[in-house]
């Protein structure tokens, strides 16, 4: 029986976000701590099998809350459906032939849920991998990158940008240009490079698990209110524009100026809508360390830049001993297969 297994890893943004959304850039990498695996084979009917995530049983009225606050109303599987019935759609409109053997899939997840590490879109990309082997097509990893958008934006209606699918698509450290989409194959897609992975010493990511949400309850208000207020598009711009200059402090090694970049970011995200107070304070924590503290993502995570082995054992000293849900690990680079 072929088995075909495929994992995409969790996604972490350097800098530039959310500039991507609004036609920006973003440098952001993949890492190995924490990923979604996605299994497909031949089956007698086409079977979507549930995960944990997708239970419907519950110790308490408490847990049942917990858990829809952590995973919504519906799981992955609505993730996984969704790819399937999106890539089907997109192979007959672009002529690519289609076995008819059915196939069983399931999905699980590490990935921390709701707190920006881009949990959704790694079951995507992975299901996607796995219905481009099973069925032999070949598809560009930039035309990859938008498929995957648009199945969480066009299809299941979640406020997002390109940033993190071309991270998990490619891999490793990537470099991002939103500034002149261009149409292919019916898909918009941008510039984007691989950089060397060797490049990013001294990060670190914090996680706070208690304060998890979807990333489109930032993304979505954020989008109707930057298209009508020319000081919130400005600052975008601003946001933009700071990411050819940590490409260029990476290139040199120059570890102070990508210091205060990652923290010019931040402050720059805080123009743009109220931080939480929770979210703030793990950013206060981390900078009172010494280490620079930006978001990862949309919230929830934060990542930046530490000095050495002493600041790092400060850092996690720091943050454990603010909240028993603040999490920090060093991240690993996962690089393309």
């Amino acid at each position: 029986m072929q088995i075909i297994r495929h994992r995409a890893f969790a996604r972490a943004g350097l800098i530039g976000n959310p500039s991507d959304g609004y036609g920006g850039k973003a440098i952001s990498f993949t890492f190995q701590e924490f990923g979604a695996n996605v299994v497909m084979y031949p089956w007698d009917q086409v079977e979507v099998i549930w995960s944990e995530q997708d239970r419907n049983r519950f110790d308490s009225l408490d847990d049942l809350i917990d858990d829809v606050t952590l995973n919504g109303y519906y799981g992955g599987v609505r993730l996984v459906k969704a790819t399937i019935k999106r890539f089907v759609e997109y192979c007959r409109e672009h002529d690519y032939t289609l076995h008819d053997q059915p196939f069983s899939v399931r999905y699980d997840t590490t990935i921390p849920r709701g707190v920006g590490l881009s949990g959704s879109s790694a079951i995507v990309v992975a299901t996607l991998r796995c219905l481009l082997e099973y069925y032999s097509i070949e598809l560009p990893r930039d035309l990859q990158s938008s498929l995957v958008r648009s199945v969480e934006n066009d299809e299941l209606g979640i406020a997002c940008g390109y940033q993190d699918r071309v991270a998990q698509v490619y891999e490793g450290l990537v470099y991002m240009d939103f500034g002149q989409m261009r149409p292919t194959n019916g898909l918009e897609v941008g510039r984007y490079e691989d950089l060397d992975p060797t490049l990013l010493q001294g990060v670190y990511i914090a996680y706070d698990l208690s304060r998890a949400k979807t990333s489109a309850s930032v993304h979505g208000p954020l989008r109707t209110r930057v298209s009508d207020d020319a000081d919130l598009a400005a600052t975008i711009a601003e946001i933009a524009r700071l990411v050819d200059k940590a490409r260029l402090a990476l290139d040199e090694h120059d570890a102070d100026g990508l210091h205060r970049l990652l923290n010019r970011n931040f402050d720059l995200r805080c123009k743009l809508y109220p931080i939480q107070s929770g979210y703030l304070a793990m950013i206060q924590t981390a900078r009172g360390v010494g280490a620079s503290a930006k978001f990862a993502g949309s919230g929830g995570a934060i990542i930046g830049t530490i000095r050495d082995d002493a600041m790092y054992v400060a850092l996690c000293q720091a943050m454990t001993s603010a909240s028993a849900d603040w999490h920090v690990i060093r991240p690993t680079v996962a690089t393309a297969n």
